[in-house]
């Protein structure tokens, strides 16, 4: 059952799908309707799970359960892979692909993979302060505290 993100504890486990481009205000419209629509529905085990989402920079779909509700199962889960697998294929975007690095680059936000990100960690085109996204926090309170952080304090800071 879909409801309102903020509604959602600061323990409610989190996924994090990040695009290989930013999307267009009408794909973020399109996606909205679709991901809303899919988490009405959403079920373990017959039970509906307590879910919500935001999209943020017009890059990063997040979707959060509350697991004190009733708790994301391996079918569930299987069933939101699908999900994002047809996201990925209506849009011509990729959001599974965790070899990538997204990064802020002043007020814009930058796409590589991890190897370019590595090249340029040792070229200094980027360093131990630029602003990255840790996409592997799992919850709400993580992704609020510790999903915009310099490279310093997430795991990418093994290129410094």
């Amino acid at each position: 059952m879909y409801v309102p993100f903020e509604s959602l504890p600061p323990h409610a486990r989190i996924w994090i799908y990040q695009s290989n481009r930013k999307l267009s205000e009408t794909e973020v419209l399109e996606i909205t309707e679709q991901t809303e629509a899919f988490l009405h529905e959403w079920s373990a085990h017959g039970q509906p799970l307590e879910a919500s989402f935001v999209i943020k920079y017009n890059r990063f779909l997040i979707i959060a359960v509350n697991q004190d509700v009733q708790a994301a199962t391996g079918c569930s889960i299987d069933a939101s892979v699908k999900f994002i697998q047809n996201l990925e294929q209506k849009y011509a975007i990729d959001l599974l692909d965790k070899m990538n690095v997204t990064y802020k680059q002043g007020e814009f936000i930058a796409h590589k993979s991890l190897i370019d990100f590595k090249k340029m960690a040792k070229e200094k085109a980027v360093n131990a302060n630029t602003i990255v996204f840790n996409n592997l926090v799992n919850t709400i309170e993580e992704w609020q505290d510790f999903w915009e952080v310099p490279a310093s304090e997430s795991w990418h800071n093994r290129f410094f």
